[in-house]
């Protein structure tokens, strides 16, 4: 998203975040998927409220036209915000719609107070839908329903995940948009991340970090850094010890593995 689009969506995130102390957060993430998903249904319509060379005021007379009876307050003055702006793209009027109603679930996982949970067990499920040919392959099946992927989400996280984490793990079969299911799992992870102002780092090891060792390491990057760091931990024995830290393109890697294979160039060399 670039040019009038970004400027767009950072109004319209402005307005949520000025909504959302007065509402209901999860509510208002469910209203706002279904409002992106009945505006994404109708390629008229949404290039009708994406149009960059009309003026907003009748954008927004007919988003209140069509939703103003079926939407709270709080949804109606987010979506007016965001029909408002000038959109390079009407599919970005949809995608950041969406993107409105994922920050709207990760605030309320701030609000209670396991944001960080959610964040690590989307990371989680990624990696293993990531490793698992099968279960990847059943998630991007076109001819598959989108609400029979939803429920093999549910069975695979029942029990193991909030239901925040649950919850966004099922858009991207329900509304794919597109997407590959583990790209728009990392989009999440991104919008997460931007919330807590802060970066992720992934950080593969052979064992499992203890929280104290995890801690003193996203200090440690923070201080790099200069910014709060959120260290998602992915276990790969085949390491075999140390650490490698990727953040963003950077990788740093301290592993034995990557050790042993320079020497192996060395010597062959």
């Amino acid at each position: 998203m670039d040019g009038p689009s970004r400027s767009a969506w950072a109004a319209a995130r402005a307005t949520l975040h000025e909504v959302l102390p007065g509402v209901e957060p999860r509510a208002l993430a469910g209203e706002l998927f279904a409002l992106g998903e009945a505006i994404d249904a109708t390629a008229k319509l949404r290039r009708s409220l994406a149009d960059p060379s009309r003026d907003g005021w009748p954008k927004r007379e007919l988003a209140r036209r069509l939703f103003g009876q079926r939407v709270s307050a709080g949804a109606m003055t987010v979506l007016e915000s965001a029909v408002s702006g000038r959109w390079t793209s009407d599919r970005d009027l949809v995608d950041t719609i969406e993107r409105l109603g994922i920050d709207a679930v990760l605030a309320a996982a701030e609000k209670d107070g396991v944001l960080d949970l959610v964040e690590d067990e989307l990371f989680r499920f990624e990696r293993l839908v990531s490793s698992d040919a099968a279960l990847a392959d059943a998630l991007s099946k076109r001819a598959v329903p989108g609400r029979r992927k939803a429920e093999l989400i549910v069975q695979l996280l029942a029990g193991k995940a909030q239901p925040d984490t649950v919850w966004l793990a099922q858009r991207p079969v329900l509304h794919p948009r597109g997407r590959k299911y583990s790209a728009a799992i990392w989009r999440q992870l991104k919008i997460a991340a931007r919330r807590r102002q802060q970066i992720t780092a992934i950080v593969t090891t052979a064992l499992e970090l203890e929280p104290l060792q995890r801690e003193r390491l996203s200090a440690g990057l923070a201080k790099m850094y200069g910014r709060p760091v959120f260290v998602n931990v992915v276990v790969d024995p085949s390491v075999l010890g140390g650490l490698s830290v990727q953040i963003g393109d950077e990788v740093i890697d301290g592993t034995v593995r990557r050790r042993l294979e320079d020497v192996r160039r060395t010597m062959g060399a």
